[in-house]
């Protein structure tokens, strides 16, 4: 797995946390934050966004994602994501996050995943565990 030190997880598991604050979720009330280590060094986050049409919402995972990309940085080194649970293990990413990490993250199978809890304990898996056969990128061709 991608080497990110234990000073690095537990900030992104902070911004992460603070990021869930900011959730907007009035019909779940299942509020999720989520902080992505971009190649560019910088820590974007995003937290999930309901709509009472729910297929509109948007995760907290993905947020950060687009947020990271829309800011022009294409990949991230980390993401850490945090829930609503005490500990960790109740925030994995839904499947449609699943295959925006695989996209975007630097390396499939080295780019660590963290799902916190609000106590600060964390599992940790690189992103391939996760998602073990992404939709790559689509190459058209001239056919």
């Amino acid at each position: 797995m991608g080497v990110i030190s234990e000073e690095m997880i537990k900030e992104l598991i902070g911004c992460a946390k603070e990021a869930r604050l900011k959730a907007y979720a009035p019909y779940s009330k299942y509020k999720v934050g989520a902080a992505a280590l971009g190649s560019d060094g910088k820590i974007y986050t995003g937290c999930n966004i309901e709509n009472a049409s729910f297929g509109l919402t948007n995760c907290a995972e993905r947020t950060a994602i687009f947020k990271m990309v829309s800011e022009g940085c294409l990949s991230f080194k980390a993401l850490a994501v945090v829930g609503g649970g005490e500990g960790p293990g109740d925030s994995g990413p839904c499947g449609a996050c699943r295959q925006v990490i695989s996209e975007f993250c630097e390396d499939i199978n080295t780019t660590p995943i963290i799902d916190a809890g609000q106590n600060g304990e964390y599992v940790m898996e690189p992103a391939i565990a996760l998602y073990p056969r992404p939709f790559m990128k689509f190459e058209p061709n001239d056919d």
